[in-house]
């Protein structure tokens, strides 16, 4: 499957080739399940870009369909948008906390659930793009590890020193506000003032000796990455 493959698993024929016809006019590629058991081994073969799942089908329930992939190795990055007639706060809840991205009761708006896919998809390429190890000269940024390396040896960082570190590395130039960097590590529980991502930049300079340069200060704005071409 290709990075615009989306799997549909419905029992509705009329609803697959609904959502089908939508996503096919956004350009995206998309295969067509009526039941849990083809949804999931099409999704630990394929590994689709982003699945669209009913919750009522015969046989493995969507529910459990999202609790396997969401618990295994291979397929747990794969987002999922639920769409169902099951509409009851609890339901949502349910779904929401096994691992789905996203609930779309019906009936649905299509274009409203287009724009969703596409604002995941979206997010998804973006995390991806983070997760990618940066390289400037000597410094090593690496998100899937979680490791900073120096001239091959590791730094010590704590969490809020990394994520700050890896937000402003990602788009070397671009200026990012402190209220920005405090939304970057929303959930952490680290950062909840402006004044906080001062000092926490402060401590990260220091650690980073002679890649210090590369943040800079923007004057009453924020923080930027040096571009690569003047690192």
């Amino acid at each position: 499957m290709t990075s615009r493959t989306i799997l549909v698993v419905d029992d509705e024929e009329d609803i697959q080739e609904l959502v089908k016809l939508h996503l096919v006019q956004e350009g995206y590629d998309v295969i067509t399940v009526g039941t849990g058991e083809a949804a999931v081994e099409l999704a630990q073969a394929g590994q689709p870009a982003l699945i669209i799942l009913d919750l009522m089908l015969p046989g493995i329930s969507g529910l459990d369909v999202c609790k396997i992939l969401k618990t295994g190795n291979d397929t747990r990055r794969i987002p999922i948008v639920m769409l169902t007639a099951k509409s009851e706060d609890s339901d949502i809840v349910a779904g929401l906390e096994l691992g789905a991205d996203d609930y779309v009761t019906k009936p649905f708006n299509s274009k409203v659930l287009v724009a969703r896919v596409r604002r995941i998809l979206r997010k998804e390429a973006d995390q991806v793009r983070h997760r990618q190890a940066i390289e400037i000269h000597d410094l090593v940024i690496d998100p899937e590890r979680y490791e900073v390396r120096l001239k091959g040896a590791p730094i010590s960082l704590t969490r809020s020193e990394f994520e700050i570190l890896a937000t402003l590395a990602s788009q070397p130039g671009r200026v990012f506000t402190r209220y920005e960097i405090i939304d970057s590590l929303h959930g952490g529980g680290y950062i909840v003032t402006d004044r906080a991502v001062d000092v926490q930049v402060t401590y990260l300079r220091k650690k980073l000796g002679s890649c210090r340069r590369y943040i800079e200060t923007v004057r009453g704005v924020g923080y930027r990455f040096m571009d690569r071409r003047g690192a």
